[in-house]
């Protein structure tokens, strides 16, 4: 059997002591913060970024290309290695695509190379669970077929739940209108969204306050998630610990869950949902 390489990117928000596990690569997105040189995702110190987006100082993301998928993908094959390439969700950003062409491309210079792609419709830790089941089934013996099958059947069962605190990074993306902003936070109404099927991010109801808005996502998580107790659980947030600690305090005693993985939204993410947010994902029922 071949040796297989995973292929990712940056906005899986995973650890360093997961993504530095042997063969697998996770290609970095730019970020840009108003008066600032790009940096690639990995070179922006979270807690630092969410002082300046505090601060008022806006921030930009710029997709993969083709060329830096071709140059990081080429010498895999070369060395006569296999590659199953996850991807950011298209529907937020152009990255998969782009691994999706480069892709294309090589399988013609390379015929006798397996190179497979899966759009994940994932983002931040939601996506980053799929690639820590990936990685856990390689080592566990699993080939580069049953992995890419494991990760397509069940992408569509990895829930994506979030709350922001702040409208206005919501606004500024177009993803609420000014008026809503305005209103909601005149109001301390909070959305509590999710990723669809397509992989893109809607709101589907509201909470008044920030706690209840927490809640929310817990009362989601018990409404829909398969064998809870059995599941490795991930938390991401925006700069708000305490927020992500209560949230994981209230999945451990009342839905019997011990593996739950705390980390930060990243930058590529964090860019658009802002300082406070808080996402929960887990296996579910459906999204």
């Amino acid at each position: 059997m071949s040796k297989y390489v995973i292929i990712t990117d940056s906005c899986t928000d995973l650890t360093p002591e997961i993504l530095d596990s042997p063969d697998l690569i996770a290609l970095q997105l730019d970020v840009l913060v108003e008066g600032e040189e790009p940096k690639k995702n990995r070179d922006v110190e979270p807690k630092d970024f969410y002082a300046k987006l505090r601060s008022k100082k806006g921030a930009t993301t710029s997709a993969v290309s083709i060329d830096a998928f071709l140059e990081v993908m080429d010498p895999i094959l070369a060395e006569g290695n296999d590659i199953l390439y996850l991807g950011f969700s298209s529907g937020l950003s152009g990255t998969y695509n782009a691994g999706f062409i480069a892709a294309k491309e090589l399988s013609e210079k390379y015929p006798d190379r397996k190179i497979y792609t899966v759009d994940t419709l994932a983002a931040s830790l939601g996506e980053g669970l799929l690639i820590y089941y990936a990685v856990k089934m390689r080592e566990e013996g699993a080939d580069i077929e049953t992995v890419r099958d494991f990760i397509e059947d069940n992408k569509l069962h990895l829930c994506h739940w979030f709350t922001v605190d702040d409208l206005f990074f919501l606004k500024r993306g177009g993803r609420v209108s000014a008026t809503t902003a305005v209103m909601g936070t005149m109001l301390s109404i909070k959305p509590v969204m999710h990723m669809d099927n397509k992989g893109k991010l809607i709101k589907v109801t509201t909470a008044k306050g920030r706690k209840a808005s927490i809640n929310a996502l817990f009362d989601k998580m018990k409404e829909t998630a398969i064998e809870p107790e059995k599941q490795t659980v991930f938390i991401s947030h925006g700069d708000a610990l305490e927020d992500a600690e209560y949230l994981a305090d209230r999945i451990r005693n009342e839905l019997g869950v011990k593996d739950i993985r705390i980390g930060y939204v990243g930058p590529v993410i964090g860019a658009h949902s802002g300082p406070g947010t808080i996402a929960l994902f887990f296996l579910g029922t459906e999204r």
